[in-house]
């Protein structure tokens, strides 16, 4: 996607919010965390401000259904990525839509993830739109 060069590769982990946070020099809220999430036998990925959590009537409303995410076996069967380093590009099952969450709009750049648990890579909201191949904004987290 052109972005190689922009990837970012730590010594340490960066598996979750506040590992990649404080190995990027960043915020939690600027990490894009990248949720897996089962609707209707398929998987949906949401990317959300990595200080937010899933708010369950507002998901419910949206994908009317509960919120239950994936096994660690089927983030891999789905994204082809392992838990600590699913990204929204790259997704090894096309079937699967993306929804980003709006509460990454606070920010001029986010950081996903970049396919390991120790890596991620620097997208305005617009190249991550365009990398993801997202379905739609969506309203689904809380502060």
């Amino acid at each position: 996607m052109g972005f190689d060069e922009r990837v970012r590769e730590f010594q340490g982990s960066s598996a979750t919010v506040e590992l990649a946070a404080k190995v990027a020099g960043v915020v939690p809220g600027k990490i894009a965390k990248t949720l897996s999430f089962k609707v209707d036998d398929k998987c949906i990925l949401v990317v959300a401000a990595g200080d937010t959590k899933i708010d369950n009537k507002k998901y419910k409303e949206k994908f009317k259904t509960r919120a239950k995410m994936l096994s660690p076996d089927d983030v891999i069967k789905y994204t082809g990525h392992a838990v600590g380093g699913v990204c929204p590009f790259d997704i090894k099952d096309e079937s699967t839509k993306v929804y980003l969450d709006i509460s990454m709009k606070r920010f001029e750049t986010v950081l996903p993830a970049a396919g390991s648990s120790n890596s991620c890579v620097e997208l305005t909201l617009d190249e991550l739109e365009v990398a993801s191949k997202f379905t739609e904004w969506v309203d689904v987290c809380k502060l």
